[in-house]
């Protein structure tokens, strides 16, 4: 496939569980796939020499609040009063980031133009490198 300009689908599990397309109320999307890497060059050497380390995955969602059933207010409203670890699913152009994370907070914001807006940071939770299909 060419370049492209992509729909991107965000969708995130409920507390139920029940995955939720929450794509209509996201206005952003941060993510990145880290890896760690450590150096390890030794005093013989001349030049870095370093080891690939382990996988990580974070997420910050950005989007408008929205209190209908399974919306982005529903899904994330027990991130302050429960240890909340969901699956969160990107999608876009066929292809497919599906990652377990922790969710750490459900930031809302009321803006003086009366708009309310939220954010939520997710950080990989169970140990399973991320891998687009």
């Amino acid at each position: 496939m060419a370049k492209e300009a992509p729909v991107l689908t965000v969708s995130v599990d409920s507390s139920v569980p029940t995955l939720a397309d929450i794509s209509n109320d996201v206005i952003g999307v941060d993510f990145a796939t880290p890896r760690g890497i450590q150096d390890s060059t030794g005093v013989d050497k001349t030049a870095h020499e370093r080891l690939l380390l382990l996988a990580d995955f974070s997420v910050t969602l950005k989007g408008i609040f929205n209190d209908a059933a399974l919306m982005s207010h529903i899904i994330f409203r027990t991130i302050p009063s429960t240890a909340v670890v969901r699956t969160v699913t990107l999608a876009m152009s066929g292809q497919t980031l599906t990652n377990e994370c922790v969710l750490s907070d459900y930031a809302l914001s009321r803006a003086t133009s009366g708009e309310l807006t939220w954010s939520v940071p997710g950080a990989l939770a169970d140990g399973t490198a991320p891998t687009w299909s």
